[in-house]
């Protein structure tokens, strides 16, 4: 079934654990993640960066996942990540998205706030939920591997502040991540996330959680990380399982790399114990 994240997150951020947020590429990518929180009988968000609408277009993907949704009985959440066109944003919500993101993040204060509330304005009426960035991700637009993060941390007063002048559903915030791959682990600063997470009622997600340790991300879910962002792991763990499997054909390849992802993203469940949502059920 499709939903917004609304509740969901809600009930992740009073009980301790975290929904993955696996980026979907092509119907492939997208069908394998439903089937893994179908099989585990947990939600998910599947996400569509605005950077990989070359690859799949925001038609094709709220077509297909309605379908996916309309098959499983787990909550499903289809979620437009990194939206920075406000024209491609809206049509999301239009098409169906549950679920969008305006990353006006390397904006100042000021003109992340008026573009946020310019979305929340069109998402809300329509029963769309809306994501936001305070502090800023690095590598946030290409995902590209990188040796330096360009990330700047999300302030509590910012925090603060942005939730009040915007009333944004969910926030993203930079405590140390970025997108892509590293050489190492991360050093997540815990005890930032820890005065955010008290100072605001709002759900808090991660962005950058691919290769930022498991137990890193552990804590962070259970420390008010309600949604954990994945892409990059997912990719690495198709392309591990295509390069060890050597298939011989392309439809072998196809298989071999959704098993790669399936594994992995059944890893990322266990790490943020989002199974206490079946507790709570």
């Amino acid at each position: 079934m499709l939903v917004t994240s609304k509740e969901l997150f809600k009930q992740a951020k009073e009980n301790g654990y975290a929904i993955p947020a696996p980026n979907f590429i092509d119907l492939d990518s997208m069908r394998t993640y439903v089937e893994v929180a179908e099989e585990l009988g947990l939600p998910v968000l599947i996400a569509l960066a605005e950077t990989h609408l070359n690859l799949i277009s925001l038609e094709e993907a709220a077509l297909n996942a309605k379908y996916l949704a309309e098959k499983v009985s787990v909550p499903v959440i289809l979620h437009l990540d990194h939206g920075m066109t406000p024209s491609v944003i809206k049509k999301a919500v239009d098409l169906g998205f549950t679920s969008v993101m305006i990353d006006a993040s390397q904006d100042d204060f000021e003109t992340n706030v008026r573009k946020t509330k310019e979305i929340i304005e069109y998402a809300h009426p329509r029963g769309v939920v809306v994501e936001a960035e305070i502090g800023h991700v690095g590598s946030g637009v290409n995902y590209e591997n990188h040796e330096h993060t360009d990330s700047k941390y999300t302030t509590i007063e910012d925090a603060v502040k942005f939730i009040e002048a915007t009333n944004v559903d969910s926030l993203a915030i930079s405590i140390g991540t970025a997108h892509g791959m590293y050489k190492g682990v991360p050093e997540i600063n815990f005890e930032r996330l820890s005065e955010i997470a008290t100072a605001v009622d709002t759900p808090l997600v991660l962005h950058g959680g691919s290769s930022s340790g498991d137990a890193n991300l552990k804590h962070c879910a259970t420390s008010g990380i309600s949604k954990i962002n994945i892409f990059s792991d997912l990719v690495n763990a198709a392309m591990t399982e295509i390069n060890e499997g050597q298939p011989e054909n392309y439809l072998d390849v196809k298989e071999q790399a959704n098993k790669g992802m399936k594994e992995c993203l059944k890893h990322y469940y266990a790490v943020f114990e989002t199974a206490k949502y079946l507790e709570i059920k």
